[in-house]
């Protein structure tokens, strides 16, 4: 915003000291037109300053957003993990258990198996595995074997992906809108040159070309999203 403010003061201190300097007589009406476009760089160059501000916002909300989501995704892997290892050792002791001929002790830990992993070791019971070589090595190997947290975290992942890209995306728009700041700085700067030349077609020529740059932003600010 230190570039738009910078722009509209330039523009106030062309504008008098052209008004007070004076020019080639004859030629009010370059006097009008430098003013007017003075006056649209002003005001262009403050909407383009304040959509600049509005978008680098929404960047930052968005890099957050995907920074607590990608927390939120590393949580859920970790308690998915967590899961996954309990699954395991409980299902070597209920191994070693019936290894050993103990069916109360092998109960004892079928119990305490968790109820997604209970349902892939039903299935995995059916394929006969103590008797059948080619039966899957455990419960954890079967397409039933599912884990909800381990799912929420691929969602959340995604998710993140996504906010980081939106996150760019307005990052690039804001930047697309501080280049216009900076067009309209030379646009200003033209003008001003301009107002220093005596010669009619010289400062003619000048302002024609600030006037087409001009032209050039508002269309810019015209077609650009706008936050």
């Amino acid at each position: 915003m230190a570039e738009t403010t910078s722009n509209i003061e330039f523009a106030h201190k062309i504008h008098e000291s052209g008004h007070h300097g004076g020019g080639p007589h004859g030629h009010e009406w370059l006097e009008i037109l430098e003013a007017i476009v003075l006056a649209a760089v002003a005001v262009l160059t403050a909407w383009s300053g304040y959509q600049a501000a509005k978008w680098d916002a929404q960047s930052a909300a968005a890099y957050a957003s995907a920074s607590a989501t990608t927390v939120q995704a590393q949580e859920q892997q970790t308690l998915a993990g967590q899961d996954h290892l309990y699954d395991i050792i409980t299902f070597d002791s209920w191994l070693e258990a019936k290894h050993h001929g103990d069916e109360s002790l092998a109960a004892a830990f079928e119990r305490r198996f968790r109820l997604p992993y209970v349902i892939a070791y039903t299935a995995w019971m059916k394929t006969d595995p103590l008797h059948n070589p080619n039966a899957p090595p455990g419960p954890s190997f079967m397409p039933e074997y599912k884990s909800a947290r381990l799912d929420r975290a691929r969602e959340l992942s995604a998710e993140a992906r996504t906010q980081f890209e939106r996150g760019v995306g307005t990052r690039e728009t804001g930047d697309e809108y501080v280049r216009i700041t900076v067009f309209l700085a030379t646009v200003l700067l033209l003008t001003a040159l301009a107002q220093r030349f005596k010669i009619p077609a010289a400062r003619i020529g000048m302002l024609g070309v600030a006037s087409v740059m001009l032209i050039f932003a508002m269309y810019w600010i015209v077609t650009f999203p706008r936050a």
